[in-house]
C-alpha cells in the first residue's frame, strides 16, 4: 500500500491522498477466452475498499457505530485483462457528505487504464437507519477526495 499526492492521468483529478492497492489475476479469474470474468472487477472493488477502509480510516470498521450500506455500484470496461497480469487500483473518495460517500476505483494493467468503478457508500446505525458518520471520520476520508 503507498499514500501519497497525486495527479491521476486526468490533469484535473486531484486529491491530498491516494490510495494504491496491488492485485493479481489467476486462471480461475478468467472464462473460457482467457479474459478476466467481469464479476471479479466487482470482487476487487470489494477487497480494495476493505483494505483501504482498514489501513486508512478505522481498523475496527466502525462496527461499535454502525454499519456501511453500498447504495450504488458501477464499473466501466476499458481494456480487457488476462490471467498472470498484475492490477494496481487506486481508490479516491468523491462527494463526501455527513451520512454517506462515494469511492473511485480506478485500475492499471501494464501501465494502461483498463477499468474504472465506483461505489456510494452510506453510514447507517445497527437498526439500518441512515445516520451521520463520526466528524474524525469525515475527516480522514475526505483526505482522499478528488476535486474536478
Amino acid at each position: 500500500m503507498f499514500m501519497h499526492a497525486t495527479v491521476a492521468n486526468d490533469s484535473a483529478i486531484v486529491a491530498d491522498l491516494t490510495f494504491h492497492h496491488q492485485l493479481s489475476i489467476y486462471l480461475k479469474d478468467s472464462n473460457a477466452y482467457g479474459n478476466t470474468y467481469f464479476a471479479r472487477y466487482f470482487e476487487w472493488q470489494g477487497i480494495c475498499r476493505e483494505k483501504w477502509f482498514y489501513e486508512c480510516i478505522s481498523r475496527d470498521m466502525l462496527q461499535k457505530e454502525g454499519v456501511f450500506i453500498t447504495k450504488h455500484a458501477e464499473q466501466d470496461y476499458l481494456q480487457e485483462t488476462f490471467p498472470f497480469q498484475d492490477v494496481r487500483c487506486e481508490v479516491n473518495t468523491l462527494d463526501v457528505r455527513r451520512c454517506s460517500f462515494w469511492l473511485e476505483f480506478r485500475f492499471y494493467s501494464e501501465g494502461h487504464p483498463v477499468s474504472v468503478g465506483r461505489q456510494q457508500i452510506v453510514f447507517a446505525n445497527h437498526q439500518k437507519q441512515i445516520t451521520a458518520l463520526p466528524e474524525i471520520v469525515i475527516k480522514r476520508i475526505k483526505r482522499y477526495e478528488m476535486m474536478k
